[in-house]
């Protein structure tokens, strides 16, 4: 289910997704079929570690990216889920062809 909240983002960032709803920063956005392909494969990452274990990794890992680079962006995206979603959100059959847990292979890139 995708929902429209345009006071819900902070600066450049358009779509999150938090299980099972993809939240967008205006309509239009719904015609974006890369980034709802982003925020889909971010709901399988989060449906295959049970949701909450998805988070707190997460976060786990953003907190430690960000240290290591010294910069919260940066941070955020090389956080190996991000990095999934990025690499193949033009694929639009990626979701079709991924194999679980393929976010793993993207920690140590």
């Amino acid at each position: 289910m995708i929902l429209v909240f345009k006071h819900f983002f902070y600066k450049n960032y358009v779509g999150l997704s938090l299980w099972p709803f993809i939240f967008l920063k205006n309509d239009a956005l719904k015609e974006d079929i890369v980034l709802i392909n982003h925020e889909k494969i971010h709901l399988k990452q989060q449906q295959e570690l049970l949701i909450a274990p998805f988070y707190i990794f997460y976060i786990v890992e953003w907190i430690l990216k960000s240290i290591f680079y010294m910069d919260r962006y940066i941070g955020y995206q090389n956080v190996s889920f991000e990095r999934e979603a990025y690499d193949n959100e033009k694929n639009l059959d990626y979701l079709n062809e991924r194999k679980m847990f393929s976010f793993i292979k993207y920690l140590w890139r």
